[in-house]
């Protein structure tokens, strides 16, 4: 694809005014591609229209006057691994492009400019310190080089997430949705300013909803380190800024006097007071509402209960926690078409008499099919008396059966077909011991991640018999996964088939969790959740699960189903001790 020239409308569309909510970029809010999608660095507007940018300095410079990196074009590769295949951004001395990682095999983006340019230090420092927080909320940061003269910093790129602009093009986000995006875009930025990091461009081109249903953040420090925005009061910045994107979620409209991201603004704007989000539009949530007014206080917004106004995303967190919980809507229900009770032919039986519809004039008339006469003479009687014999075998099989069963306490010798493969199995003729069972090997597991990885090297501490140490899952931003998978857990390895009765969890924080186990005559290690058969469940700090009656299996899976909150903020499960009994 070609490359996007320095034109003029770049410069204006990044570089408007510098207050920041009356002098937005120009009418060209969005910046697309080549190919008309979206711009995926986030830089789809203004550094001016930077929510909170009362205490932010720009330092945008024409971009005849900053130095330029060199001249490059799509099929040049950076590091012999990165290919460039598309510029999105050309702006100010520094260009971002979609590219290919050729030792992955994976897209990526990447950011340029010359290692002489004033802001190269800044970004490669802001890249840097953005690559080790490692929290997945965020895009996170791939590489960050200074390279002959050349500074790019490689990030992800997913191209199967949507931009946050593109969500609002059809109208407001449902009232859920919007719970769910400022709760999961608050939990992150409180988490980053906690390592010292802040966005400072925190707009509705860097917030993604993933496929998944999960938010995801773009460019955190490093927008603001390649336009050089510093703030003063970085915290109450990003958490103005999420005060505008909840706004602007629930009401379709940016909340300040100029039009922005390709929403309206508030020609209602009066004064020094903006108009709540419930005002507005009817059917605003009113919690949500007082929300966003809370967290855009500092910007001459008004408490509708005169809260006290948030000012960090740590407060601001708190006080999404102290909303009443809002649920998803129910799914609509469609009623199944009238249930038509088949007809049947006129016979013996007297049964309803289904009529074929009428035909045009001079069709064929179709005859149903008759029953074939009782076979006569000879022939009729040996198949009679068949019939017979056939009854009474089936009789006496049924009275021994019976009997069977009454010898047997009334519990039937034959396996039901409901269970599961582990009830089925021959249940072991000793009582339970309640004797430690040896672990010979524990593995993590999660069937449904792309990384098959849940902190495998820190398996051993839930066996090792220290409650001090502990396994731990990765973080996620609800106790469910994120909506992402059904569950992660560890498999016991018990070097041979024994008798198992109950399979004792000491948690950090109240976990649930289910207790699996592989069929008896398994030989190999399953690879996935098909491989088990459930056998208990329970919750809590220290689980105890047990079986109805003892089993005999080779492989324990513990399976953790819903996690605790953490002080951190997110949500992840900490095993400090695993127990199997006979």
């Amino acid at each position: 694809m070609a490359e996007r020239s320095t034109a003029a409308v770049d410069v204006a569309d990044e570089s408007g005014g510098t207050d920041g909510k009356d002098k937005p970029s120009s009418t060209a809010a969005e910046r697309t591609t080549a190919d008309g999608s979206t711009d995926h660095d986030g830089d789809d507007s203004a550094t001016a229209d930077v929510p909170g940018a009362s205490d932010t300095t720009d330092e945008v410079t024409p971009a005849s006057q900053s130095p330029q990196p060199p001249e490059l074009h799509s099929g040049h590769k950076l590091a012999r691994r990165y290919r460039l295949e598309e510029c999105v951004t050309r702006l100010d001395g520094f260009s971002s492009w979609r590219a290919v990682d050729e030792k992955l095999r994976r897209a990526v983006g990447v950011h340029l400019l010359a290692a002489d340019h004033p802001r190269a230090r800044p970004v490669l420092a802001a890249a840097r310190s953005a690559a080790l927080l490692g929290d997945p909320r965020f895009v996170q940061v791939l590489d960050a080089v200074e390279e002959n003269d050349l500074v790019y910093v490689v990030h992800e790129w997913l191209p199967d997430a949507t931009p946050l602009t593109a969500l609002l093009a059809s109208g407001p986000l449902p009232t859920h949705e919007a719970y769910q995006l400022v709760t999961q875009i608050t939990q992150a930025m409180a988490a980053a300013h906690r390592e010292g990091l802040a966005h400072l461009r925190l707009t509705p081109g860097c917030v993604l909803r993933t496929a998944a249903g999960q938010y995801r953040i773009r460019g955190l420090a490093v927008n603001a380190a390649l336009r050089g925005i510093t703030s003063d009061h970085p915290q109450r910045t990003d958490t103005e800024a999420i005060g505008a994107l909840l706004y602007a979620s629930l009401t379709h409209r940016w909340p300040y006097g100029e039009d922005a991201y390709g929403l309206s603004g508030m020609a209602e704007l009066t004064g020094d007071s903006l108009v709540p989000p419930d005002q507005v539009r009817a059917g605003v949530h009113r919690g949500l509402s007082e929300l966003a007014m809370r967290a855009m206080v500092n910007d001459g917004a008004t408490a509708s209960r005169q809260e006290q106004p948030c000012t960090t995303p740590e407060e601001l967190s708190k006080a999404i926690a102290a909303l009443p919980r809002i649920r998803p809507p129910e799914p609509e229900f469609t009623a199944p078409p009238p249930y038509q009770s088949p007809g049947y032919r006129q016979g013996n039986y007297g049964g309803p008499v289904t009529r074929p519809p009428a035909g045009p004039a001079g069709a064929p008339t179709v005859t149903a099919p008759t029953a074939p006469p009782a076979l006569p003479g000879r022939a009729g009687k040996v198949l009679k008396w068949s019939v017979s014999a056939l009854l009474i075998a089936a009789l006496g099989l049924g009275s021994w059966q019976l009997a069977d069963t009454l010898l047997n306490g009334g519990e039937s010798a034959t396996p039901n077909p409901g269970q599961s493969g582990i009830e089925q199995q021959k249940q072991p003729e000793t009582a339970p011991t309640g004797k430690p069972v040896e672990i010979s090997l524990a593995k993590d597991f999660d069937p449904f991640g792309s990384d098959p990885s849940e902190n495998s090297d820190r398996v051993g501490d839930a066996i090792d018999g220290d409650a001090g140490t502990f396994w731990q899952t990765m973080y996620y931003n609800s106790a469910r996964f994120g909506n992402l998978k059904d569950g992660v857990g560890l498999i016991l390895d018990l070097g041979e088939s024994q008798q198992i009765s109950t399979v004792k969890v000491a948690f950090k924080g109240s976990t649930s969790v289910d207790f699996l186990a592989a069929d008896e005559d398994t030989a190999q290690m399953p690879g996935s959740l098909n491989g088990f058969s459930k056998v208990s469940s329970g919750s809590g700090t220290d689980v105890e699960l047990k079986a109805k009656k003892p089993i005999r299996t080779r492989y324990v899976l513990v399976w953790l189903t819903e996690l605790p909150l953490t002080e951190e903020g997110n949500y992840r499960g900490r095993i400090t001790e695993v127990e199997v009994l006979s």
